[in-house]
């Protein structure tokens, strides 16, 4: 499961140490999370460091001279919970904002509710198509690249390594997994039909996939699309080595990290797995000189020493919250909602500090995708290894 503490103490802090110019005492942005319920575990951790972050950097000061004031709910992964914890952060606390709240069913419960009332749903937490909308939806935006785009890619790899494969699928039966499964087979064309010969749902209150991935297996596929979230992830890679099921295994980003999935699941279980990114693993020698990492390890060192340079999710947050930084600097002095949705959607040639060579955010009023490339990786049984180009992967409709 994945650990929220540590991604969201680096988000909160990197975004207050780095913020620009601010046209107003306190800065209000609202970030409901899920800190009880099935997603998230580590609420009390979650919200202890959370607090603790902010804190530390108001009693230094503050954003040039102004209090950063982070507001976040719990809304237990519930959309019900989640509406309720909108309405709450834009009417009552009047947040600025709403930025990185958790989760495809949850965002998708205050969608339309953020749009009529025009307040940003910016940056969110998950990788949706429907995030990149801005004729029907033009206060959201999403972050990471899409799930379709990513589907796009291994597509692209399925046939130039494996055209006569025969392709299992496993996957959440909601808009998460739904998502990445039209990407697959759009991104596989006319061959679809013929190569995906196995599709097993799951959903996320069934308490294990055995089941599903003995049918996998006896489907015959040789290629196995593993559309899950960490938790179930870990599931499946166990019970196919338990039952010596050895696919062409690829797993989507969501579930790739180190710490909550492949060491749970078992080192050499998961040896030889394929996935992407597009954030350098601040623990591979390769990157020991690189500026963007060393600013990185330099900001963990100071600032949250406890927490986990290896977990994915403190890169995630540290480079989400630059994004978001550099969207307030933007603005200068108008901090208005709008002006927010106008500078998000107007971002240019962006390299973080720990995007992959070659990944760069460009926005535009009719592009709301800030990341659309990834490259191809394996899993050695000790990290991950990237290889290959830099891939764009197309977004259906």
């Amino acid at each position: 499961m994945l650990n929220k503490s540590k991604m969201l103490a680096v988000l909160s802090l990197s975004l207050a140490m780095s913020a620009g110019a601010l046209a107003q005492e306190t800065l209000k942005i609202g970030a409901p999370q899920p800190m009880t319920g099935p997603d998230a575990p580590f609420g009390d951790k979650f919200k202890k460091a959370y607090s603790m972050a902010v804190d530390e950097i108001n009693a230094a000061g503050g954003v040039n001279g102004r209090q950063l004031n982070m507001v976040s709910y719990d809304d237990g992964y519930s959309p019900p919970k989640a509406v309720e914890q909108a309405r709450k952060l834009v009417e009552s606390d009047e947040v600025l904002l709403i930025f990185q709240s958790l989760g495809t069913p949850s965002n998708t419960a205050i969608q339309k509710y953020m749009n009529a009332k025009q307040v940003p749903q910016l940056f969110v937490a998950t990788g949706a198509t429907k995030w990149g909308d801005p004729k029907n939806f033009p206060w959201t935006m999403g972050w990471q690249p899409s799930y379709q785009s990513e589907s796009h890619i291994y597509a692209q790899y399925i046939l130039k390594n494996h055209p006569n494969g025969k392709i299992g699928i496993l996957y959440q039966n909601d808009d998460y997994g739904k998502d990445y499964v039209k990407g697959l087979k759009d991104g596989l064309g006319d061959k679809a039909k013929t190569m995906i010969i196995s599709e097993q749902p799951y959903e996320v209150a069934d308490p294990t996939i055995d089941s599903q991935i003995i049918n996998l297996k006896a489907s015959g596929a040789d290629v196995f699309f593993n559309v899950t979230t960490p938790k179930f992830a870990a599931q499946a890679i166990k019970k196919a080595a338990e039952i010596g099921w050895k696919p062409v295994h690829i797993l989507n980003q969501v579930s790739s990290s180190l710490v909550s999935v492949l060491k749970p699941a078992g080192l050499e279980n998961s040896k030889g797995i394929l996935s992407t990114g597009y954030l350098k693993d601040a623990t591979d020698p390769q990157w020991k000189d690189d500026a963007g990492v060393k600013n990185f390890f330099a900001f963990m060192d100071k600032y949250f020493p406890e927490g986990d340079k290896t977990n994915v999710l403190s890169a995630y947050g540290y480079s989400v919250a630059q994004t978001m930084t550099q969207v307030l600097k933007q603005c200068g002095d108008n901090l208005t909602r709008e002006n927010v949705m106008k500078q998000a959607a107007s971002l240019k040639e962006l390299q973080q500090d720990l995007f992959l060579p070659g990944i760069k955010i460009n926005t535009s009023a009719a592009d709301f995708y800030p990341i659309d490339q990834n490259q191809m990786m394996k899993f050695t049984g000790e990290r991950w290894e990237y290889f290959g180009p830099v891939m764009t992967g197309a977004t259906g409709s």
